[in-house]
C-alpha cells in the first residue's frame, strides 16, 4: 500500500515511474529466510522493486490513475478482510477460554 500511495502522490510529477512490488520475488525471499529472526524484514529486503514502463505521457510520467486507485481499493478491501478475520478468530478463542 506503500507504494500505491506513493505513486498516487507523484502522478503529477515529471518523470516519475511508477513502482510496484514483486510478490513472488518476496514470496521467494521470505522462504529462503526460514528460520532466521529477520526474516521479515530481509525479505522485504531482497524483494524487487519493479518500475512500470506503461506509456508514459508527455512529461514522461508512467503513473495510471485508474490502476492504482483500483489497486489501492483492491488492497484496502484485503487488508479489511483480514482484519475481520483475525478478529473473528480472537473472538472465537475469548469465547472458549471464558467458557461462554
Amino acid at each position: 500500500m506503500e507504494m500505491i500511495s506513493g505513486n498516487l502522490a507523484n502522478a503529477d510529477t515529471p518523470g516519475y515511474r511508477a513502482q510496484d512490488l514483486d510478490f513472488q520475488a518476496t514470496l521467494e525471499a521470505m522462504a529462503s529466510d526460514k528460520g532466521k529472526s529477520s526474516r521479515t524484514v530481509n525479505a522485504v529486503e531482497e524483494a524487487r522493486t519493479i518500475y512500470r514502463t506503461v506509456s508514459p505521457a508527455l512529461d514522461e510520467n508512467t503513473v495510471d490513475m485508474a490502476r492504482e486507485q483500483a489497486a489501492f481499493a483492491d488492497a484496502s478491501l484485503r487488508y479489511e478482510a483480514a482484519l475481520r478475520f483475525v478478529d473473528g478468530r480472537i473472538s472465537g478463542l475469548m469465547t472458549a477460554i471464558r467458557g461462554q
